[in-house]
């Protein structure tokens, strides 16, 4: 049984749409607004409202996985040192940067793997 081709260029979507995402967090998560993280804060807010409209709008957890899967490959990619270390990462910021490292991941496994409520309901409850 074939894919249709709007169920797989979703998840096309779902990955760019997620690695821009991750690109946005990856900047951000060390931004301060005073004591306050305002990076890290909006970054893995963002990404947890990303990855839940993912799986909402959609009805899908392969899309809310492809967004995820999308968000941690530029975190991961980003987060690579170079010639001089890496420059978002910061041995400054080393808490920061482990938190959205682990967030993504975290979030996407939750979101996926949250059972389908829909499913459970009989049709004289959902009128």
């Amino acid at each position: 049984m074939a894919l249709p081709v709007s169920r797989i260029a979703s998840w096309a979507i779902a990955l760019v749409v997620g690695a821009v995402y991750g690109v946005g967090g990856s900047f951000a998560h060390a931004s301060f607004l005073g004591p306050i993280p305002v990076g890290l804060v909006l970054g893995v807010a963002g990404a947890g409202a990303l990855l839940l409209a993912l799986r909402l709008l959609t009805g899908d957890r392969w899309a809310a996985l492809a967004g995820g899967l999308g968000m941690m490959a530029v975190t991961y990619l980003f987060s690579l040192p170079g010639a001089g270390g890496s420059i978002l990462f910061t041995v400054q910021h080393e808490m920061l940067a482990l938190v959205w490292m682990a967030a993504p991941p975290i979030m996407t496994a939750l979101v996926v793997a949250w059972p389908h409520l829909a499913r459970g309901r009989t049709a004289s409850e959902a009128n």
